[in-house]
């Protein structure tokens, strides 16, 4: 009897010392590893898109002056995470040896101008190009990138990708990770 009274008190002691030396996951260590990655981009598309800029200016009643540019427009769109606002949430559950990752959606993060080919550009009698309406189209390049960026998916991309990337990151020492995105905001697409 009293033999296995010591045998059980020296195994829940060895258990016990077991139990420290296992490495201790806090939420101030998953914190800081969501952190090293404050910006985690993780999805990118190089995109062609035309882009066409029409501009019809009235003078006097009757009177117009168009200027027209077509142009075919390629770029590079990122979209990833911007983790360095505190936007992530972790929940780690040290009993249960369980790592809760709430990520905030992707996002584009560059949008990029490679190459603008103009393949037509005229200007109006009364209504030359000038450098502030160049300026306007390269906006409007980057806005219709953008545009084309959303629409391809690669947020959603980039949402699945994050998710992988913190799982591969946070799995040691034998605890089980969730990672999950936050939904969506719902409204029109923003460029």
């Amino acid at each position: 009897g009293a033999g296995w009274a010591v045998r059980g008190a020296l195994a829940e002691r060895a258990a016990e010392e077991a139990r420290a030396r296992l490495p201790r996951v806090t939420h101030e260590t998953v914190m800081g590893e969501v952190r090293s990655v404050a910006r985690l981009a993780t999805a990118e598309a190089t995109l062609r898109d035309v882009v066409t800029v029409e501009q019809t200016n009235r003078y006097f009643p009757g009177v117009t002056s168009t200027k027209r540019a077509l142009l075919v427009v390629t770029g590079r769109v990122g979209a990833g995470m911007d983790l360095g606002r505190d936007s992530a949430r972790v929940a780690v559950d040290t009993a249960a040896r369980r790592i809760r990752v709430e990520l905030p959606p992707a996002d584009l993060l560059t949008v990029e101008v490679l190459d603008v080919r103009t393949y037509d550009e005229r200007s109006g009698l009364l209504n030359p190009w000038r450098p502030e309406d160049r300026d306007a189209v390269q906006r409007e390049a980057r806005a219709q990138l953008a545009r084309a960026g959303r629409s391809a998916r690669l947020l959603e991309q980039a949402d699945r990708n994050a998710v992988a990337l913190m799982r591969a990151l946070l799995a040691r020492d034998g605890y089980a990770v969730e990672v999950v995105v936050r939904p969506r905001a719902a409204g029109p697409a923003a460029g």
